[in-house]
């Protein structure tokens, strides 16, 4: 089930000077699905933001459609079930975190009875029992970032929108913070993920999307834009043997006495590979296709789409 759907969307912001108007989204299309937690990247200016304010109906669509839980975000139904962490945030300091919790609740339309209810099993997930009563004034980057989450989720949401919900918070704190996500996730509820920690959407997203100047560039599964589906590397007792690849097949990158890598045109010729060792009774160790990291993977989208556009 789409829980957001985005078809070619085009959001352009009037600037009435001579330079032009601004398309902050220039024809957008991707679609989340139910119970997973949706990383969206890009760099500065990609139009990250602006999507999460054209799903909360904040900004307004110039063409295209959005779609969020079957509703356009103009509906105010469309936002009674989604939470909303903004980066940068500035809660009221002279609140408890408590105190936010319940103004928060009171804004959805909840009893106290469900604010009180909620409230004490919020602070126990985002570990901030022991702080509930102390102003928030007094909460350190990490401390008001979880405060955050937990007013986010005041509502019990089916979607959670988390724009940068790591910035400027310790190490210890991004863990724990993502250990909430994925509590979150368990229980069948939608992330969407707005952040610029590449490492951080690496360890806990299902899917990510990049933006480049407005643009979806890449979308897909983690696995899928950090994986090299060509190359592999194989650790096998090749010893001082020479082992050549024929050329309509690919290339060797690289070779060593306990290995090498290759690089096939088709992935299926790994299999070729594989009798070919087994004929010089070559002992094999393992065969395993090649990683990059997602930082690696965004920085090639990016400049690929960025050389294309010159």
């Amino acid at each position: 089930m789409h829980v957001i759907e985005v078809q070619e969307l085009t959001k352009i912001y009037q600037t009435g000077l001579k330079k032009g108007n601004i398309v902050a989204l220039d024809n957008v299309s991707l679609a989340v699905e139910q119970g997973e937690i949706f990383g969206l990247l890009g760099p500065n200016g990609a139009g990250k933001t602006t999507l999460l304010k054209v799903l909360l109906n904040i900004t307004r669509i110039s063409s295209g459609q959005a779609l969020v839980l079957g509703l356009p975000p103009d509906n105010p139904e469309s936002r009674r079930k989604v939470g909303y962490l903004p980066e940068n945030h500035r809660f009221p300091i002279h609140l408890t975190g408590l105190g936010l919790l319940e103004f928060t609740g009171r804004l959805y339309g909840l009893s106290q009875k469900e604010i009180d209810s909620r409230s004490e099993n919020l602070l126990v997930l985002v570990g901030m029992e022991r702080w509930g009563n102390t102003k928030i004034r007094k909460y350190s980057k990490g401390m008001s970032q979880r405060i955050g989450l937990a007013q986010a989720l005041i509502s019990d949401p089916e979607i959670l929108l988390l724009d940068e919900p790591t910035d400027g918070v310790d190490p210890i704190g991004k863990i724990e913070i993502r250990k909430v996500m994925e509590k979150i996730r368990a229980e069948g509820k939608t992330i969407f993920l707005n952040s610029h920690l590449l490492s951080e959407v690496e360890s806990v997203a299902d899917r990510v999307a990049i933006l480049t100047r407005g643009k979806v560039a890449r979308v897909g599964s983690v696995e899928s834009l950090t994986s090299r589906q060509s190359q592999y590397e194989i650790k096998a007792a090749i010893g001082n043997e020479i082992f050549d690849i024929p050329e309509e097949m690919g290339k060797r990158l690289s070779m060593a006495t306990d290995g090498m890598i290759v690089e096939l045109n088709n992935e299926d010729d790994i299999n070729f590979i594989i009798d070919q060792l087994r004929m010089r009774k070559v002992k094999i160790k393992s065969i395993k296709p090649l990683k990059i990291s997602l930082e690696q993977s965004f920085f090639e989208t990016v400049t690929e789409n960025k050389e294309a556009a010159q």
